[in-house]
């Protein structure tokens, strides 16, 4: 039983329903988006909405069925419960918003149409994302860094311009929110840093190094995490590919061989009877 109901959910035609019943509902939210619709319109959509997710849940409950333990095994798994839990979530009037994620699990069915040469390319795009989820301890370690030099820079901000620029720097607070506009670089020199400068004059010697530090080198660290993630995970997925092909490669061998032994064996039973056949015409 577990064997054939994991033949159904691995099937194709079951995955490609699972993803017409996402982009189904993904119709259905933007909808709900439009002000004005009557509410018979609001109450229809509701229940489709209700009745996408219900889906959701009853898919899970089969994979977990299916596979066992072993559903947990698979990152992706772990992706449809996120998305599933937020999904359950947003039935609080204030947190309707997280129903947006469940948008999210297209990446996840796509899967199933990989063999498509149109949604071949869907599967680089999961290949970036399993890449960034990988990278995130390491970018939350660059964060922890990134907040110790928004906090020492602001400290320092405060103490120096403080009473000068209250607005920006009359807190650590209000400095770190300052400091966030000029490590995106949005109006920083003519925005920030001039006026500043206009009052002390050495102030560049605070906003260039911060500017070196945070928008040049941290953020840069955090793009080579990213990338080196995507260049492990596209090299796993390479070498699965290979093994894939090789087992393939190896069972049409295998193949190939019992053939040749039967030939071999048809021959030899072929030679055989010419043998018998020569012995009992000698005997004649």
């Amino acid at each position: 039983m577990i064997k054939g109901l994991r033949k159904v959910v691995d099937h194709k035609a079951f995955q490609g329903f699972i993803l017409f019943i996402i982009i189904f509902n993904s119709v259905i939210m933007g909808i709900e988006t439009i002000s004005g619709l009557p509410d018979k319109v609001v109450l229809v959509l509701g229940l489709f909405n209700n009745i996408c997710l219900w889906i959701f849940i009853i898919e899970m409950l089969l994979k977990f069925l299916a596979y066992g333990m072993d559903y947990f095994k698979d990152p992706w798994n772990w992706f449809d419960m996120v998305t599933i839990g937020t999904s359950l979530i947003s039935a609080l009037p204030f947190m309707a918003a997280l129903r947006a994620f469940r948008v999210l699990r297209v990446l996840r069915s796509l899967k199933a149409l990989r063999s498509m040469r149109l949604v071949s390319s869907i599967h680089h795009l999961q290949i970036i994302l399993v890449a960034i989820v990988r990278s995130i301890p390491s970018i939350l370690w660059t964060g922890l860094l990134m907040i110790l030099i928004y906090y020492i820079f602001a400290l320092i901000g405060v103490n120096l311009f403080g009473q000068a620029f209250p607005d920006w720097f009359g807190t650590v607070g209000k400095a770190m929110y300052t400091l966030f506009q000029v490590m995106t670089l949005e109006s920083w020199s003519m925005g920030i840093s001039r006026p500043v400068m206009e009052v002390y004059s050495a102030a560049w010697l605070y906003f260039v190094p911060f500017v070196l530090i945070s928008s040049f080198i941290v953020m840069n660290v955090v793009v080579g995490i990213v990338v080196n993630s995507i260049s492990e995970v596209t090299a796993e997925d390479t070498k699965q590919a290979l093994e894939d092909a090789g087992d393939e490669e190896s069972g049409e061998k295998s193949e190939e061989e019992q053939i040749k032994a039967l030939t071999r064996e048809v021959k030899e039973m072929r030679e055989m009877l010419a043998r018998m056949e020569q012995i009992m015409n000698k005997n004649r």
